[in-house]
């Protein structure tokens, strides 16, 4: 098992070395200034528009169904785990760049929305067809006339890699039980490869897997409407006590933004040179907000695709409010209550949710009952954001591979989903650290090829944008 953790870490190290992360950073940064800030000067329409849907358009769900079905999709283990984790290994200022990394790439998810509903396709039995395999495929050809579709499929195979093996269920369930096992220990079950799973562990998993099958049967609309129903109220619940945490140590806040803000530029003047440096805090902050919030990654317009609307910056508009809400909201939150209640501490030695665990447990104590409590109320958190991650990301990746094989195959897409319920399965029985850092991998071979596309078509994308402001203004005149 080490020597497995080894060559991850190996192949880690390439993926989300300094080429990628200057490459996230830089499409953001391009997509900003060609945009004219659009996350600030329009981030009112935005969320304007995630609330008031089309009636006329192509699309199978509303455009809040489908922001739903995004957020399912983001807010998971990331905003509560991942979060920590960045924090325990690069330290305070990790969420500082995380930050910074959300706000660029806010630009970067609106493009892709846009671009997913402007190249969309809808088939003979009207279900519509989006992505990026398919702004890969036709938006380069159309703007340059070159083929790109080997770029497209190589995207959807990553894409089906990462919902089974990374992002979409191991990491999810592995979240979901270690928080059980945390708050409802039992003896052990079983011991592989010196992983020890407990009895509450593997019940969680069967489980987790039961419910995954009972909705992802149902296809795209199930899922939307299961989302409907538990995003916001997940979002809404968890929010409420991180406020709570920050309003018990006021007093400590602005302490905790400026250790934030040193750590970020000076690690070791806040650690001790225990953590790390500048680049490990900019590394893991900027992987892990990637991991939260999936801008650039490519995997959000697949869902973004499917809105009913007829206009592409208007569903882009509405597509950037994920990466706000996700990791400038819900991330920020996690990280605040993590680093005003000094839970991140080397000298803890606490390790991803335990950290977050831990921040709660102290920060709830002057709530009633609160130190007791709280190991069950971020279980519940937990449970609800890595439930409708792996619901979102069965339907993103089985598109990747409807992509691949193509249209009307019945039965192997109904294979696939019992194969993804079997992987759902499985995640309790692997090691933390080997299924974090086999996520982080394939989100990065995910994010190559669509970032190439984006860099490609961000003429399109500002095009697009200004075209439709000046309608806007037109009608308002």
């Amino acid at each position: 098992m080490e020597a497995l953790n080894a060559f991850l870490d190996t192949i880690d190290g390439y993926v989300w070395g300094i080429p990628l992360i200057a490459v996230i950073l830089f499409v953001g940064i391009l997509l900003t200034s060609r945009l004219g800030v659009l996350q600030v000067t329009n981030l009112a329409n935005a969320l304007r528009y995630m609330t008031h849907s089309e009636k006329e358009g192509e699309g199978e769900v509303s455009s809040f169904a489908a922001l739903c079905t995004a957020l399912a999709a983001t807010v998971g283990t990331g905003n509560i785990v991942g979060v920590a984790t960045a924090i325990g290994t690069g330290g305070p200022g990790a969420l500082f760049w995380m930050e910074v990394a959300a706000f660029f790439g806010m630009a970067t998810k609106y493009s892709e929305g846009l671009l997913a509903v402007k190249y969309r396709k809808v088939d003979s039995d009207g279900k519509v067809l989006g992505g990026p395999f398919y702004y890969i495929e036709t938006g380069i050809k159309e703007r340059f006339g070159l083929n790109f579709k080997w770029l497209a499929v190589l995207f959807a195979v990553f894409g089906v890699l990462a919902g089974l093996l990374g992002i979409g269920t191991i990491t999810q369930v592995n979240g979901i039980t270690s928080a059980v096992a945390t708050v409802i220990p039992t003896g052990e079950f079983i011991n592989l490869a010196g992983n020890s799973v407990s009895y509450s562990t593997a019940i969680a998993g069967l489980l987790c897997a039961g419910f995954t099958a009972c909705v992802i049967i149902g296809g795209l609309k199930r899922i939307a409407k299961v989302s409907l129903y538990i995003v916001p109220f997940m979002a809404i619940f968890y929010i409420l006590f991180c406020l709570l945490i920050l309003g018990f140590n006021f007093s400590k806040l602005s302490g905790a933004i400026e250790t934030i803000i040193q750590a970020a530029f000076n690690p070791s003047a806040v650690t001790g040179g225990v953590v790390g440096t500048i680049f490990i805090a900019m590394q893991k902050g900027i992987a892990r907000g990637i991991f939260s919030n999936e801008a650039g990654l490519g995997s959000a317009p697949i869902a973004a695709a499917a809105a009913k609307t007829k206009e592409p910056v208007r569903q882009g508009l509405v597509c950037m409010t994920g990466t706000f809400i996700d990791t400038i909201v819900i991330c920020s939150m996690t990280g605040l209550a993590i680093v005003v209640t000094g839970a991140w501490t080397p000298e803890l030695g606490l390790q991803g949710v335990n950290i977050t665990m831990e921040a709660f447990c102290r920060g709830l104590t002057n709530f009633p009952g609160g130190s007791t409590i709280a190991p069950y109320i971020l279980t519940v958190a937990l449970v609800f954001f890595a439930f409708t991650t792996i619901l979102g990301w069965a339907y993103y990746s089985e598109r990747c591979l409807e992509y691949l094989i193509g249209r009307g195959k019945k039965n192997a897409i109904l294979a696939y989903r019992w194969v993804y319920v079997a992987a759902v399965f499985i995640g309790p029985y692997l090691t933390v650290s080997a299924v974090w850092t086999s996520a982080d991998i394939f989100n990065g071979l995910m994010a190559f090829p669509n970032l190439v596309a984006l860099v490609l078509l961000s003429g399109i994308v500002a095009r697009e944008t200004k075209k439709f402001f000046v309608k806007l203004e037109n009608e308002k005149n």
